[in-house]
């Protein structure tokens, strides 16, 4: 009898975008990616964090590729995009994972509030459109062309005090659905993934009893995620295999937002 499984799992000697691969989700997803035998663009705003990240990845025998960038400034994207494709010949796979937390409740300052806004809607909206839009090419070409925008239970829920964060999310997920459907007809695939609580940088500065007080409380599995359980449901998307996965939304917050007691 013939075998039933004609697609591929594998992201071997494929080319990968992973902003924010400074830390947290996007370097554990930089190192999964690399583990998988892809070659990974580890893209982040801080030089210290790129070099360590490219460092770890290539002495465990990966292959790694390094861009600082600045993803609130258009040209900084464009840059990025164009310094991949040129490094590696091709670029197959972009995941948005950058993103910053700026609090911006109704009480603060003016001048809070539009700084607070502007960077958080360049970071972690436009950034992601302005990426794809400068990948696309490359994209084409490819014959498995992923993407996968990284959002938040934030884009499903609220909290308060994070109006630009939260708006953000929400915008990331439209944005996503957004692509699918425009770019489904060429065979490059739009998904998205929305964490829950996970143990980043984000979330380091609360409290370590706080933290096991609200997974008790609101977490279905009593915990906070780990950045790699985020990371291997974003190895899923990017497969080959996944060619018939467009447009989803794909929560990993270990039962969060589903929980009612």
């Amino acid at each position: 009898m013939p075998r039933l499984s004609t697609l591929s799992r594998s992201i071997e000697r494929r080319a990968a975008i992973v902003t924010g691969a400074g830390s947290g989700m996007g370097r554990a997803t930089a190192h999964l990616f690399a583990d998988e035998g892809a070659t990974v663009v580890v893209a982040d705003v801080r030089a210290d964090r790129v070099e360590q990240v490219v460092g770890e990845i290539t002495d465990a025998g990966g292959r790694a590729f390094g861009v600082v960038v600045d993803l609130a400034q258009a040209d900084e994207v464009k840059r990025l995009a164009a310094e991949a494709a040129e490094a590696l010949g091709r670029i197959d796979i972009v995941v948005n994972n950058a993103g910053i937390a700026v609090p911006t409740p109704l009480g603060c300052s003016d001048e809070e509030f539009e700084v607070g806004w502007d960077r958080t809607v360049a970071v972690n909206l436009t950034a992601q459109i302005r990426l794809v839009r400068a990948a696309l090419p490359w994209l084409r070409e490819s014959d498995a062309g992923r993407v996968v925008n990284v959002a938040s239970t934030e884009g499903i829920v609220a909290t308060a005090g994070l109006p630009a964060y939260t708006a953000t999310k929400h915008g990331v997920i439209g944005l996503t659905k957004s692509l699918a459907v425009e770019l489904g007809r060429t065979g490059i695939t739009v998904n998205c993934v929305c964490p829950g609580p996970i143990l980043t940088d984000m979330t380091a500065g609360i409290p370590e009893d706080r933290r096991d007080e609200y997974a008790r409380r609101k977490v279905a599995m009593r915990r906070y995620g780990r950045p790699e359980e985020v990371a291997q449901m974003t190895l899923s998307l990017v497969l080959p295999a996944a060619s018939y996965t467009n447009g989803a939304v794909v929560v990993v917050d270990g039962g969060m937002w589903i929980r009612h007691t």
